[in-house]
């Protein structure tokens, strides 16, 4: 395992410290007023200044709606609304055709599952995977009821990635769609997507990523990945919650039948019929969240920035440090990938008593938050994953480009302190 060395971690300090001046809630104080450590990134992550900037600025200067004004305020806000769409578009090699704002990575995944319904017959088959959040599993559930479409399963290899002959089993001429997470947000993995894209393909199969864990934190490019949806929530990525995005292929979003209906995204209305917008407009009806899409593309330009290469490298070694720190101890257990290569900054552990009883991860969760550290305790809305673990819980520290090996020691420390108070 390459462990950074002294030089690599004093230059990524001095660039940390420099990010993390761009957000203001760290200059608060949390419970018992102590400085927050922030270890929650994959729930949400937190949001510059710039970003809090351009949302108020919005409301402040451009407030209107977009695409039906002739006025000034109208033009401008459009104008700005459209090249969010282009901003996003860049971040992952689309083009802003592509690119429909939805709310969230939930959103997105719904709308696929909506338009797939009016497709399947009974017989048909919905690839998913052993490691799904319940926001990519349960609206496949659904429309496989009412369809009489099957569901199937990816299983998951011996070093928790997504197996490749699985998929090679799995994957037939009858699957309609392939829908799986490119990075667990439980275990970390980051599956193999163009492998399982090749397969789906191969059986003229549409293929979805989840990216709600990875388009945040890796270099992602749709022409290299070749999925025909991406879908992902700009509320992990530094931007306001409320706002997503889901990526599709022009060719397969015009076969697509719209979630919803009205204002923006119809063409032409008679009494008896309506005719659709042009992409990406098909998709977004009614009043769009216009001021968190501008302030997503602050978001992401932000990003692109410091360079996604830069935002993985930074992740990498901390996720690196941890794990290597907590494989020095005797009572916590680590979930997810051995190669730190095939794992994002999510790392999902159990901590135990000398006695090796299980310390519920709700009590580590809250001591860890009297000392002013947030992580995320529970099944992380992946129960069928997490009981397969044989688990009820997991604690669940996950990394983003503001945090420190200085808060990795600290937390360890408090850690140290959990055990030796239950042991």
């Amino acid at each position: 395992m390459n462990i950074i060395s002294d030089d690599d971690a004093m230059n990524q300090q001095i660039l940390v410290e420099k990010i993390r001046e761009d957000f203001p809630i760290f200059k608060q104080k949390v419970r018992n007023n102590l400085d927050l450590v922030y270890l929650d990134n994959a729930a949400t992550t937190q949001k510059p200044r710039q970003v809090i900037e351009s949302l108020t600025d919005y409301y402040t200067h451009w407030n209107s709606n977009v695409h039906r004004g002739i006025h000034y305020l109208s033009e401008v806000a459009s104008d700005m609304y459209e090249k969010a769409h282009q901003d996003v578009g860049k971040l992952i090699g689309a083009s802003m055709e592509e690119i429909i704002f939805t709310k969230n990575t939930t959103e997105g995944l719904n709308l696929v599952a909506r338009g797939l319904e009016q497709k399947l017959k009974p017989g048909d088959e919905i690839v998913l995977s052993r490691m799904e959040h319940h926001s990519n599993l349960v609206p496949f559930q659904i429309i496989a009821k009412r369809t009489g479409a099957k569901l199937k399963f990816i299983e998951t290899s011996n070093s928790q990635l997504l197996d490749i002959h699985s998929a090679e089993k799995v994957i037939t001429d009858n699957t309609k769609l392939v829908s799986v997470p490119h990075m667990s947000n439980v275990l970390g993995s980051i599956n193999p997507m163009e492998q399982i894209s090749e397969i789906a393909h191969e059986h003229n199969s549409l293929f979805m990523i989840d990216g709600a864990q990875s388009v945040p934190h890796i270099p992602i490019n749709v022409k290299t990945l070749n999925p025909d949806f991406l879908a992902f929530s700009g509320h992990k990525m530094l931007a306001p919650m409320g706002i997503g995005t889901l990526y599709g292929k022009a060719s397969v979003l015009e076969e697509f039948e719209p979630l919803l209906y009205g204002g923006d995204m119809i063409r032409s209305v008679s009494y008896e019929s309506a005719t659709w917008n042009d992409l990406p407009w098909k998709f977004e009806a009614g009043t769009p969240n216009v001021g968190g899409g501008i302030a997503f593309g602050t978001a992401v330009n932000y990003l692109l920035d410091l360079d996604m290469h830069r935002v993985r490298r930074i992740e990498h070694d901390l996720t690196n440090y941890l794990i290597k720190r907590m494989k020095e101890t005797d009572y916590v257990k680590i979930f997810g990938p051995e190669d730190i290569n095939h794992r994002g900054g999510v790392v999902s552990f159990n901590i135990f008593n000398k006695d090796g009883m299980l310390i519920h991860p709700h009590d580590v969760s809250t001591l860890l938050d009297e000392k002013g550290i947030a992580i995320r305790a529970g099944h992380h809305c992946a129960q069928p994953l997490i009981e397969s673990l044989h688990t009820p819980a997991t604690n669940r520290i996950s990394f983003y480009i503001y945090n420190t090996f200085q808060e990795i020691d600290y937390t360890l420390e408090v850690l140290e302190n959990i055990h030796t108070m239950f042991s």
